[in-house]
């Protein structure tokens, strides 16, 4: 009984090794970018005026990066508002040693984008409701949009 009950041990043993293994990688893909390339990065619009700073990366169940948080205007965080932007719109170049973010956009046609703000509860970014700059009045309060689910922030 001792016998099996060894045998049995060691087959489990090397069972969940031999799975372990597999989830691993021997090198880095080399073709890849790291996540603080985007995170907390400015981006810039095309003349290189400051559009805001990337206050979070989404990421879709697949693991494939959807979309960028960039926060815009305000003044040491008050005023500022958070807005959606798809991954693919962002381009990266590099001047002098450092990695650019830039946006074919103005800080002007992001502050009068749809806001988003991050939910806890869900783990979300959803419409900010009480954005009135767009619209004119607070979005409808039944409004359900929101970007695809994430860690959560800060």
């Amino acid at each position: 009984m001792k016998t099996i009950s060894t045998a049995a041990i060691f087959s489990c043993v090397l069972a969940t090794s031999a799975f372990a293994a597999n989830d691993t990688m021997k090198m880095a893909p080399t073709d890849s970018w790291t996540v603080t390339n985007f995170y907390k990065q400015t981006v810039y619009d095309p003349k290189e005026a400051k559009i805001g700073d990337v206050d979070d990366v989404l990421v879709d169940k697949q693991g494939k990066v959807t979309a960028l948080i960039i926060s815009v205007g305000g003044f040491l965080g008050v005023g500022e508002k958070d807005v959606a932007v798809p991954f693919a719109a962002v381009k990266m170049t590099k001047k002098s040693d450092k990695w650019w973010l830039t946006l074919d956009e103005t800080k002007d046609s992001l502050k009068n984008a749809p806001g988003f703000k991050y939910d806890k509860t869900t783990t979300t970014w959803v419409v900010d409701k009480s954005d009135t700059k767009t619209t004119g009045s607070a979005v409808d309060k039944t409004d359900k949009n929101t970007m695809s689910p994430m860690s959560p922030k800060k």
